[in-house]
């Protein structure tokens, strides 16, 4: 998979995993979430190799996943921001791309997702609009991690 890291130009990635911006729009657009300019949309690969895990993380946009090659990769989403929530109105669900009938998975903006690969490695692509940056991306605080803990503890390795 070296050779895969080194043809698309790709660098670790903080939630986990490798990756490398394939697109960026040069048209900006406030954000809906926080009224700031972004890109009106990006794009980028990114490879789990087996044995890696993107950790659980959230971005203020909605990020669209579309599965490229390798073994299937298995998404983990929750679909609640967690700090205003109860268990009792919090989705959760593991959907896995990449098998003959499912290439896409859509998480919407503020929802807490992580991945793994179920094979060797899977490379999938990540479009987020509006644009992804930095700025709005977050990891689990030490209420949602608890809570992850006590509702989904097979789920702990992913924090």
């Amino acid at each position: 998979m070296h050779s895969l890291i080194e043809k698309l130009n790709l660098k670790p990635h903080p939630e986990g995993g490798y990756y490398g911006e394939v697109y960026r729009s040069q048209q900006n657009v406030a954000s809906p979430a926080h009224q700031q300019q972004r890109s009106a949309v990006t794009h980028i690969y990114f490879l789990l190799l087996k044995g890696q895990r993107s950790r659980f993380h959230q971005v203020q946009h909605d990020e669209i996943w579309n599965f490229y090659a390798g073994a299937p990769l298995k998404l983990l989403h929750i679909e609640s921001d967690l700090a205003l929530s109860s268990p009792a109105n919090t989705t959760t669900q593991a959907v896995t791309i990449g098998k003959s009938d499912s290439y896409v998975h859509v998480i919407p903006a503020k929802h807490w997702q992580a991945a793994e690969s179920s094979g060797e490695y899977s490379l999938v692509g990540c479009s987020v609009a509006p644009g992804f940056d930095f700025a709005d991306f977050r990891f689990m605080s030490t209420t949602q991690v608890g809570w992850i803990e006590q509702h989904r503890p097979e789920w702990q390795d992913f924090i």
